[in-house]
């Protein structure tokens, strides 16, 4: 007995036009097109606005993008552990103060207590505290999430009162001040040009990714055939593998576009002792030369390029994870069922109270993940850290398609709703925006967003 397995071709698409042809056989989602279509505009509008109003558009420049993708590393972090909050019909508005509580605690434990205890610089600092942090921000997850699932109390009230709390708290441990230095391997976590991996090794990243990217897709396709589910046609599935490995590939060329500063190859060159080749004077390159006893940008000499920065990769890693939690393992199959309908998943055996507390649970774990990037980056910790960071991983992840609903959002897309605010907000700096303009397109974007999801749900209803 032979098994014909449907496919996405057929007359019954025929009628339908060119567009709607290669959207279904594809299955790209009409939804992230828009948000990819509304980056895009996002970027060339503060690129052309700035060049219009400055002379000069910095927008799309290796440096301003390999800097915006640094600076979205800690929200698309915690916004991976948002969605699956708010698949689940709950609410988290302690993330920001999470961050900020933990950041101090984990300044605290380098600067007073370790670095005293086992010398500035020893190689047990940073993964100690770094340990710690993450233990910190668990527990507290953990507490909310017993509040949540096992005391009855709405999630709102819980985390709103956390937002109060962590942020006092924050305050508490370092009476206001500023813990500062963070120990030089930690700093690394935060990016930087010695807090990035190089050209060399994003490459060989980048081709790891085409290759996983069309393993996925392969996998996927046997998956289908396997139980008998349409596949999509041969050429879909080429045209997919291609696009992510393009959009992969020339990630690693602006991220290697981006060249060290002169006084900073000067500064690696002499504590290396690294020779700087004889040059001559050229105000138009992007390396440095010596010329005579002087230190010069020259067009030939030393070369220094950045390439992924470390808290980039430690987002996608941490995105990959979750989308692999989140699709492939049991326990995302019962966020989902939970977040769908909670009294039908109750009654089919999921234990909806113990998927509470372990998603909230694992939220703290990310949000110190996040106070370990934002404190490596700054390398200091204030009780300030994180203030806001609530209103953009929520947006972020309303953005990116998760529904407040419950039950809909993907990890992806809440990464790429985490970019965009990061763009708008990026972009407003750059150009000089007040910061009450800043806010009030924040607030608009959420209730946009709020409204897009509310409309889509009506439609696909």
């Amino acid at each position: 007995m032979s098994t014909t397995v449907a496919s996405t071709q057929g007359p019954a698409l025929s009628d339908d036009g060119a567009v709607k042809r290669f959207l279904r056989a594809t299955e790209i989602d009409t939804r992230m097109l828009g948000m990819i279509g509304a980056l895009l505009i996002i970027w060339l509008g503060f690129h052309f606005y700035g060049a219009f109003v400055n002379g000069n558009g910095v927008f799309l420049t290796s440096r301003n993008l390999w800097n915006l993708l640094v600076q979205s590393s800690s929200i698309m972090v915690m916004t991976t552990g948002m969605v699956l909050i708010i698949v689940t019909r709950q609410i988290d508005l302690s993330v920001g103060s999470i961050l900020g509580f933990t950041a101090v605690c984990i300044g605290t434990m380098q600067v007073y207590w370790l670095g005293p205890a086992l010398g500035i610089g020893h190689p047990a600092i940073w993964i100690v505290t770094l340990l710690l942090g993450i233990a910190i921000g668990a527990a507290i997850g953990c507490f909310h999430g017993i509040l949540i699932a096992y005391a009855g109390i709405p999630s709102f009230i819980v985390t709103l009162g956390g937002l109060l709390v962590w942020r006092g708290g924050a305050w508490w441990v370092i009476r206001g001040e500023t813990v500062a230095p963070m120990d030089a391997t930690f700093k690394l976590i935060g990016g930087g040009p010695f807090g990035a991996i190089g050209p060399m090794w994003s490459w060989i990243v980048g081709l790891v990714a085409c290759a996983g990217i069309v393993a996925a897709i392969l996998s996927g396709r046997r998956q289908r055939q396997r139980f008998h589910f349409p596949v999509r046609p041969i050429w879909a599935e080429t045209f997919i593998a291609v696009l992510g490995c393009l959009v992969t590939l020339v990630t690693v060329w602006v991220v290697n576009s981006y060249a060290w500063a002169p006084k900073v190859i000067e500064k690696y060159a002499t504590d290396n002792n690294i020779p700087i080749p004889e040059g001559v004077l050229d105000p138009d390159g992007n390396a440095i030369c010596k010329a005579g006893d002087q230190i010069v940008r020259c067009t030939t000499g030393l070369i220094y390029t950045h390439g992924f920065a470390i808290p980039v990769l430690i987002a996608l890693a941490v995105g990959f994870i979750m989308t692999f939690l989140a699709t492939r393992t049991r326990f995302g199959r019962y966020v989902y069922a939970t977040g769908g309908n909670p009294e039908a998943a109750e009654l089919a055996g999921i234990n909806t109270k113990k998927i509470t507390l372990m998603i909230f649970t694992l939220m703290g774990g990310l949000c110190a993940i996040s106070a370990s990037i934002s404190s490596a980056r700054l390398n200091s910790a204030t009780n300030a850290l994180g203030q806001f960071d609530e209103l953009y991983v929520i947006a972020a992840a309303v953005i990116g398609g998760t529904s407040l609903a419950g039950g809909t959002g993907t990890i992806y897309g809440a990464m790429l709703g985490a970019l965009v605010m990061q763009s708008l907000q990026s972009g407003m700096v750059l150009l000089n925006f007040d910061a009450a303009v800043q806010q009030m397109v924040v607030g608009s974007v959420l209730v946009f967003a709020v409204f897009v999801d509310t409309v889509y749900g009506k439609r696909v209803k």
